[in-house]
């Protein structure tokens, strides 16, 4: 992750972050998520019956879209200089957009939204986060992660 001085967090808001590297979500990670969480919806672990629906294939589960975004931020969101910890704080909002189809490459596009001090050495750090499906002009969806960074 990128380190700055406390005093420039808040110059990155308003400013796209950057773009991670693209990540296939293939069958075996859909199914591992399937089995660490125990949905197995057909739409995502039968690749038979998922083909009848107007998808054509099995789909990721939206959380586990959602709970790549740490991974997939990890090079891109701005932390303040001498950050002891990290904690997800939450999302203000998630709004899936579309399905991400078996075999699809996905990548994770952040924006710097808020940067507030909570408390003294505490910052809130807002970002929108939007997983991008390559080759379509619409994304899996769009969030805004919240990470409360301790100085």
């Amino acid at each position: 992750m990128p380190y700055v001085p406390v005093a420039e967090l808040k110059d990155y808001v308003g400013k796209e972050l950057g773009r991670s590297e693209w990540l296939t979500i293939d069958q075996e990670r859909i199914n591992l998520f399937a089995e660490a969480t125990g949905d197995y919806q057909f739409i995502h672990v039968d690749p038979v019956k998922a083909a009848q629906t107007p998808f054509g294939s099995t789909i990721a589960h939206g959380f586990l879209s959602l709970s790549l975004m740490p991974k997939l931020m990890e090079d891109i969101l701005v932390l303040p200089e001498g950050v002891k910890m990290v904690v997800n704080y939450g999302l203000d909002s998630v709004r899936f957009i579309q399905p991400v189809k078996v075999d699809s490459k996905v990548r994770l596009k952040v924006d710097m939204v808020e940067v507030t001090e909570k408390k003294p050495g505490q910052w809130l750090l807002k970002a929108t986060a939007t997983l991008e499906i390559e080759g379509s002009d619409k994304p899996a969806y769009i969030a805004e992660p919240l990470s409360l960074c301790f100085v």
